[in-house]
């Protein structure tokens, strides 16, 4: 693994915010909503030399440069599951009308025993059914493979089974998935915050950028048809 040593600006895995807003420049959304966990809400710790924000907001911050009406709603809470993200939070993000709405991938419902993936895809699938209700453009995020849980033995094949649900589900309901399970970041000595759990804001800064690289081929694909 080898260190960044970098800082936002010399990143390469990081577009400068004139860039992405103009990746950006067409876009329709006016009403972006974000529900889950911590990686919907972008807990980290800050890095030097990077913007100390979680990739939704700077996601919010870009789209707000192409559109400054922006409405942004983030419910996200550290430490929910996906049941609890059906329970408290897909209502009121329904009620905020999105057209933007960003999903969790169930992080936190592989931190247990045995987890039962079964169940878990139930939930997830229910989660996606009502949020394609909404008809806003989908959105999520695979793991990354930086994220390990050493207690458990098989936490790899945990988050290989998670993502392998999350991509299928995004294909059938034709969501942007990121995918940070093979993104290269991952090998960055500092990637992770102190509780070698959640991206620290480098890692969050390039997430938000790999977003905008999704979304503005989502644009391309639609002023082509």
């Amino acid at each position: 693994m080898t260190s960044t040593r970098l800082t936002e600006e010399s990143d390469p895995f990081c577009l400068q915010p004139l860039d992405t807003a103009a990746l950006l420049f067409d876009a329709p959304w006016r009403r972006f909503a974000v529900i889950g966990d911590s990686l919907s809400a972008g807990t980290g710790d800050a890095s030097p030399g990077y913007v100390d924000k979680g990739w939704s907001d700077r996601l919010a911050d870009i789209l707000r440069r192409v559109r400054p009406d922006l409405a942004y709603l983030n419910t996200a809470e550290d430490g929910a599951t996906t049941a609890q993200t059906l329970e408290k939070q897909i209502d009121q993000a329904i009620e905020f009308e999105p057209d933007l709405l960003h999903l969790p991938c169930g992080a936190n419902d592989l931190v247990r025993r045995t987890p039962d993936f079964t169940e878990i895809e139930r939930k997830l699938r229910r989660m996606y059914e009502l949020a394609s209700q909404t008809g806003a453009q989908l959105t999520t995020f695979t793991l990354g493979r930086a994220y390990v849980i050493p207690v458990f033995p098989d936490w790899s094949e945990r988050v290989a089974r998670i993502n392998d649900i999350t991509r299928a589900l995004a294909a059938e309901y034709e969501a942007v998935v990121v995918d940070m399970w093979h993104h290269p970041v991952n090998d960055r000595e500092d990637l992770l915050s102190e509780d070698r759990i959640h991206f620290s804001t480098s890692g969050q800064a390039v997430m938000a950028t790999e977003m905008v690289k999704s979304l503005s081929h989502v644009l391309s694909r639609t002023t082509r048809a």
